[in-house]
């Protein structure tokens, strides 16, 4: 047997960033010559593809890379759908790096956690999404493709003509994201726009609105989701602040976790997981709201008994856990036809369809990241059937589900508008990958602004002496002491990696442990005065 060749340390660790690299889909020989997170990051990505709009900016992230492997016998590109961020630059991130350590948190009035779409998206100016250019059968696949990423070329160019990059939120860049969606509204009879109700102005646009109420002359239903993360009060105030505003909406309030009855809600038992998974979906309390509204809309053009049978039969059969918070994978149960979209999916179809086609309704499920498109999904087939993903653009395309043989759901990829909304709260929101973030510090100093962290967590400030002494506290500080709580070490010299301590506790709030919710304008006022508790019967007896 011959004898093995001496392996050394150093060639093993070359052996292992070459095969690291091979997956991430880039060239041999490019290596990153930086250890820091983010630098690391920021040079893999400018070895990445080019961007739809990298004609409008130079500095796009792309995340989510999948290995070049992956590719399909027919050349699918498996980074065909990731998402595309602008990039900021290093002198940015520097300067919120700093502020994060010098700057002391105040916590800041309930005046200031009210939050109205005017401020948010401007309506009426160029902050609106990129529209399907006007096509023709006569028109080859390639000139229609060519056609509209012009048109999304000047999309991005009156955007940023308009609001500096500082201005703007992060939104989509990827076209063939956007592609997604108008599939999407091509093919429904309604539309569903799901929000996450400690926010849900932030995921309203309002030209998706009026496009899809006015030019498509469809049916938009607004779902306001995990009713169960804010008070009775907040949701019918939200309730009464879109009916007033957006008059054509259908208003459906839904949880896919709604609160066990017989479980006392502790608030200090933030670390705990109250949001149970698996044989839950059955317990999702919304579907019957969301067929009354679907019942309206058809209004007899499309049989929804079955609909109602399947709704009775899950009522029938749930049963809450056994309070245990572990999860349960349910196997058996009815089969659900899943349509797995690809590329011919996206050929174009006709200008006009015909609506409730064979006597079936399609249901389309569009709205940002994280806000429960595909829980809802789960919770109205009862079971699981897509899979859920804290992070953005795990939804890579759009897929159809039959349940039942009238009813047909669309789900669509989350989608980022542009908006004026700060960064942080767009990361607190979930709209941007937590992993990505190059600087979490000023997110979690937002979030301790407004809510009270370290008294929550019962975090002990890192320079105090004495536990029972009042400290000042910025962001770092606060990072700092949830990695000494939490035994948060780096691996090389054992110091509090606050890096991750920030990443864990901007998880917490996006799974509603750390509960951040805004109000809407006069809900104070209107609190005071008694008038937000009239509507606490039975469409609220979810909560």
């Amino acid at each position: 047997m011959p004898r093995k060749k001496p392996f050394s340390v150093k060639q093993k660790k070359k052996q292992l960033q070459d095969k690291r690299e091979r997956k991430r889909g880039l060239q041999d020989g490019l290596r990153s010559s930086s250890n820091s997170r983010s630098g690391s990051r920021e040079r893999r990505e400018e070895q990445t593809d080019t961007s739809d709009g990298e004609s409008v900016t130079h500095h796009i992230r792309r995340l989510n890379q999948q290995p070049s492997q992956a590719l399909g016998s027919r050349g699918y590109d498996p980074n065909r759908y990731r998402l595309h961020f602008e990039r900021d630059s290093r002198e940015e991130v520097e300067r919120r790096k700093r502020a994060a350590r010098e700057q002391v948190l105040q916590p800041i009035s309930a005046e200031l956690l009210v939050l109205d779409i005017w401020e948010v998206y401007q309506p009426g100016s160029v902050l609106d999404f990129p529209r399907r250019p006007p096509w023709s059968y006569e028109m080859s696949k390639e000139q229609l493709m060519s056609q509209e990423e012009r048109s999304f070329q000047e999309y991005l160019g009156k955007i940023y003509g308009a609001y500096t990059s500082e201005k703007l939120s992060y939104f989509e860049h990827n076209l063939e994201t956007w592609r997604q969606l108008w599939r999407v509204l091509e093919m429904s009879d309604i539309v569903l726009l799901i929000t996450d109700i400690r926010h849900p102005v932030v995921n309203f646009p309002p030209a998706l609105y009026e496009y899809v109420t006015g030019e498509l002359g469809l049916a938009l239903v607004l779902v306001l989701n995990k009713v169960d993360l804010a008070p009775p009060a907040l949701v019918v105030a939200w309730k009464h602040y879109f009916h007033q505003h957006y008059p054509q909406l259908h208003i459906v309030l839904f949880t896919s976790f709604p609160r066990d009855p017989r479980t006392p809600q502790d608030p200090s038992s933030v670390l705990k997981k109250s949001r149970r998974r698996g044989r839950g979906w059955t317990r999702a309390l919304g579907p019957e709201q969301l067929l009354r509204a679907c019942e309206a809309i058809t209004a007899g053009k499309v049989d929804l008994s079955s609909w109602r049978e399947k709704i009775a039969r899950d009522v029938a059969g749930a049963t809450w856990g056994n309070g245990s918070g572990e999860e349960e994978e349910e196997e058996d149960g009815p089969a659900v036809l899943v349509e797995q979209q690809t590329d011919s999916a996206m050929e174009p179809a006709g200008p006009t369809r015909e609506h409730y086609k064979d006597g079936v309704v399609t249901i389309g499920c569009v709205g940002f990241p994280n806000v429960g498109k595909s829980s809802l999904i789960n919770g109205l087939v009862g079971r699981k059937v897509v899979s859920v993903s804290r992070t953005p653009g795990h939804t890579r395309y759009f897929q159809t589900y039959f349940l039942t043989p009238s009813v047909k759901l669309c789900d669509c990829p989350g989608l980022i508008f542009p908006s004026l909304l700060p960064r942080q709260l767009q990361v607190l929101a979930g709209v941007y990958p937590i992993a990505q973030i190059q600087e979490p510090y000023t997110a979690v100093g937002y979030l301790a602004s407004r809510v009270p962290v370290q008294a929550l967590l019962h975090l002990r400030h890192p320079e105090a002496e004495d536990p029972s002494a009042e400290h000042p506290w910025c962001a770092w500080d606060i990072c700092e002491a949830w990695a000494e709580k939490r035994g948060y070490k780096t691996a090389k010299a054992a110091r509090n990696d606050v890096y991750r301590a920030a990443n864990s506790l901007l998880r917490l709030a996006l799974d509603g442990r750390l509960s951040l919710c805004f109000q809407p304008p006069g809900y104070s006022e209107q609190k005071g005065l008694g008038l937000l508790m009239e509507e606490r019967g039975p469409r609220l007896s979810i909560l």
